[in-house]
């Protein structure tokens, strides 16, 4: 027979299961890159589809996102470029300091260093020019090497072009 002692430990050990709280199996996971995106208020059109994983610094907004593999395609007449790896700093509408994405401007390839959103259109800046789009051309991801036109779908709304010269010596 059983001690007096066992049983009281038996006794408190299935009385503390019973009444406990279910504990979850596995901890809820984190959000996607596509909905931190929406939670900075940036459509998930700015990445393509294929997100491997990122890392996320909440205090200062410094990110990493890592794509299955380099990506091209070509949005409203824009040639775009995604390298493997993203990184820049991300606040409510805003992207800064963004490495890892190009565009094709005439002959050349230049790095989009800075998107902002400004009501219902997203500005992209490759430095000393940028270009606006309206906000409903990033509803949905595109694809590597076909954009939106995978399925003979809707392309990308096209945006103009403009300079934005800026002074390199001041006045003062």
């Amino acid at each position: 027979m059983a001690s007096p002692a066992i049983l009281c430990i038996l006794f408190i050990s299935l009385s503390l299961f019973i009444v406990s709280p279910a504990i979850p199996a596995a901890a809820s996971s984190p959000p996607t890159v596509y909905e931190v995106l929406a939670e900075y208020d940036f459509p998930v059109g700015l990445l393509p589809k294929g997100v491997k994983s990122y890392e996320l610094n909440s205090t200062t907004g410094k990110f990493k996102v890592y794509l299955n593999k380099t990506c091209s395609f070509t949005i409203a007449g824009y040639n775009l470029k995604y390298k493997s790896e993203i990184t820049g700093t991300i606040s409510t509408d805003k992207i800064k300091d963004l490495k890892g994405i190009q565009v094709k401007v005439l002959f050349f390839w230049l790095n989009i260093v800075e998107v902002t959103r400004d009501g219902d259109e997203l500005e992209f800046s490759v430095g000393i020019a940028s270009a606006d789009f309206p906000l409903d051309s990033f509803y949905e991801s595109p694809e590597c090497s076909c954009g939106f036109d995978c399925d003979n779908g809707i392309v990308g709304k096209s945006g103009k072009f403009r300079f934005n010269f800026k002074p390199l010596v001041s006045d003062s």
